[in-house]
């Protein structure tokens, strides 16, 4: 027993040794760099897991009978966007060129000062790259429950190319990419504009030249609801997103920095302030607190406060989450019944709306103390109205562009292929027609 003890401690000691030796032989910034790549991957993976949360979500609030094609838009988001971001969308976005789109570093290819605009984080231009990957996958993704029920899947997969090789990338180049905005002065930390409005607007252009499914509006011009068919699949999709939203807000430091904390924080208390303000709005419209408003406002909340997550106090993010929930009930209603724009998952309103939200709060609530040197105080904390106007531009250009390349894009796929399944086959189902079987196969499925 004693020398298996002083073997023991013997090897304990030789390893701790070791170790120090180790620690001496690396330089304190080649493990600061090994520590931001190891950070920046975990948040990427956290980021592509929530491709399953969207998936759940629109799973869940659409039919039974359309499932398959739901999931597998969302799989081709992610494996279609992770060729084509490679061969040209990286470089446009963030390859040097001019104010207005990158025209070099395509298929990742790096040559001298290339991505220069990504040169303030560390970790090598392979982890930016998947990270960045990450983000246009799930600004592609944010489409398909809008246009979800009547879309056909090989035209989709035409939107999901344009998308993630040109539409999301040049204005992405604009605030992220050294383009013309961010020589304005805009701010967008982790994506309210750059990612959510792009698909939340994208998603708007498309249901509307779409046009509502069959039986969403009565003859007569009544609405008529039609219920998701797994609530609780809904359910774990909206958790999956909250979850993996940590990623999204606390990984876009690119760097293991104490900043993750504060990011943290405040992403998490807009979520739960906006859950809790679109369900006392639920409660108020419709007298009965509505499951489905609640959970996209938690949604909504999480999409506010991606721009200002690391410029704004806790304090604030309460602020921006409660009138991203009480916001994104009354867009919801807005566009389902005044606009008679079919949105089965209320993608519009939580991306587009409360994305453009989220912007603005940055020019209302920033902060400097938060993150010196960048934003400057917004109008709430003394500083001017410089800040809210270059992040209004920004919305509005953004606007204006997805619109304007949304309405061309879906146009030319409707006139060459045809941009919308037949009546039979909507009637029947996306799974059977475009995929060849079904979701629930042996249930009895009523829909």
């Amino acid at each position: 027993m004693k020398k298996k003890y002083i073997i023991g401690t013997t090897t304990a000691l030789f390893l701790c040794v070791a170790s120090l030796a180790f620690a001496e032989e690396s330089s304190p910034s080649s493990l600061s760099v090994a520590l931001d790549t190891v950070w920046v991957l975990v948040a990427a993976a956290l980021v592509m897991f929530m491709q399953p949360g969207f998936a759940m979500v629109e799973a869940g609030f659409t039919r039974a009978k359309n499932a398959c094609n739901i999931l597998m838009k969302n799989l081709m988001d992610f494996a279609f966007g992770s060729f084509f971001f490679w061969v040209i969308g990286f470089g446009i976005m963030f390859g040097a060129g001019n104010r207005f789109f990158g025209t070099s570093g395509f298929f990742l290819n790096d040559v001298g000062k290339t991505f220069d605009s990504l040169a303030w984080s560390t970790v090598s231009i392979d982890a930016k790259f998947f990270f960045q990957l990450v983000f246009c996958a799930t600004a592609a993704t944010i489409v398909s429950g809008a246009m979800a029920e009547r879309t056909k899947f090989s035209s989709y997969i035409a939107y999901s190319i344009t998308t993630c090789a040109v539409i999301y990338p040049i204005s992405g180049h604009w605030i992220w990419g050294g383009g013309w905005l961010a020589e304005l002065g805009m701010w967008d930390f982790a994506g309210s504009t750059v990612v959510h409005s792009v698909g939340g607007w994208l998603a708007l252009v498309g249901a509307r030249i779409l046009g509502p499914r069959i039986g969403k509006y009565a003859g007569d011009g009544r609405l008529k609801p039609i219920p998701g068919h797994n609530i609780p699949l809904a359910s774990l999709g909206v958790f999956i997103l909250w979850f993996g939203w940590f990623g999204f807000n606390c990984g876009s430091t690119m760097a293991a920095v104490a900043d993750i904390g504060h990011i943290a924080a405040t992403t998490n208390t807009a979520a739960a302030t906006a859950a809790l303000a679109a369900l006392a709005t639920s409660w108020i419209l419709f007298k009965k607190p509505d499951t489905s408003m609640t959970f996209n406002g938690a949604i909504a909340g999480l999409v506010a406060i991606t721009a200002p997550c690391a410029f704004v106090s806790i304090a604030s993010s309460v602020i921006i989450g409660i009138f991203a929930g009480v916001l994104v009930v009354l867009s919801i209603v807005f566009f389902d019944r005044i606009a008679r724009i079919d949105d089965p998952v209320g993608a519009i309103s939580v991306h587009g709306v409360c994305g453009a939200w989220g912007t603005l709060a940055v020019g209302l609530f920033a902060q400097d103390i938060f993150a010196p040197g960048t934003t400057g105080n917004g109008l709430f904390f003394g500083g001017g109205w410089t800040l809210l106007g270059v992040q209004s531009l920004g919305v509005a250009a953004v606007f204006a562009w997805c619109t304007v390349t949304g309405v061309i894009m879906f146009s030319l796929i409707k006139s060459v292929m045809g941009l919308r399944v037949s009546q039979e086959e909507e009637l029947r189902g996306l799974d059977i027609d475009e995929h060849g079987g079904e979701a629930y196969h042996g249930f009895q499925l009523f829909s």
